[in-house]
C-alpha cells in the first residue's frame, strides 16, 4: 500500500486493518459501567500488601488510577488523602493505582509518602477487569456489595470535597445500618 497523496488517512486505514486482524488488547477492552458488578481487581500494593477488591466485598472501596506526570491527579490526592482518613474507620478502603511504568516505581514511592491510602502499581495488577483507564485521573466507587456507585473523571465530574461526600457517604451509611444490629422494642 502507497501512502503519498493523504499520510493520515492511509495511517488510520493500516491501524484499523492491524486492529481488525489482531483485535484489541484485552484490558481496551474492559467495560466499565456504572450499576454493574465491578471488575475484578487484584494487585500487591506498593507496601507489599495484596489488595483484592472481590475480598473487600462490605466495605465502600475508591479507586482511583492516577501517575506522577498528571498534574490534575496530583491536585486531587489531598481531597482524597483526607477523605480517606476521615473515613476509613467507617468501612471505606481505597487505593491509589498508578498507571507509570515499573521503572517509576520509586517516583511513585516518594509521591506517595504524602499520603495515608495505599498504592499500587498498575504493571503490577494479577488481574484488572477495569483496564486501562480512559482518561486520568479516573476514579470509580465502588458499594459495599461490589458494584460500581460512581465514577469520576475532571472534564465532567471530578473529585472534590463535595463530590465524594454525595457519592460515598450515603454508601458508607448503608453499611453501618446493615452491620448495626436491630433496635430493642
Amino acid at each position: 500500500m502507497r501512502c503519498h497523496t493523504q499520510p493520515t488517512f492511509c495511517f488510520v486505514t493500516i491501524a484499523i486493518a492491524i486492529i481488525m486482524l489482531v483485535g484489541l488488547p484485552r484490558a481496551a477492552r474492559a467495560s466499565v459501567d456504572i450499576g454493574q458488578p465491578a471488575p475484578s481487581l487484584v494487585v500487591d500494593e506498593l507496601s507489599g500488601q495484596a489488595f483484592d477488591l472481590t475480598a473487600l466485598r462490605g466495605k465502600v472501596v475508591v479507586i482511583n488510577f492516577w501517575a506522577t506526570w498528571c498534574q490534575p491527579c496530583r491536585q486531587e490526592m489531598p481531597v482524597l488523602d483526607s477523605f480517606y482518613r476521615q473515613h476509613h474507620a467507617n468501612g471505606l478502603d481505597m487505593l491509589g493505582l498508578s498507571v507509570d511504568r515499573s521503572r517509576d516505581r520509586e517516583q511513585v514511592l516518594t509521591v506517595m509518602k504524602s499520603f495515608t491510602y495505599p498504592a499500587a502499581m498498575l504493571d503490577d495488577a494479577k488481574d484488572n477487569g477495569f483496564g486501562m483507564p480512559s482518561a486520568l485521573p479516573e476514579t470509580f466507587v465502588v458499594d459495599a456489595d461490589g458494584v460500581l456507585r460512581a465514577r469520576f473523571t475532571p472534564d465532567k465530574n471530578p473529585v472534590t470535597d463535595k463530590s465524594l461526600d454525595d457519592a460515598v457517604l450515603p454508601l458508607l451509611q448503608q453499611g453501618s445500618a446493615a452491620a448495626s444490629p436491630p433496635a430493642e422494642k
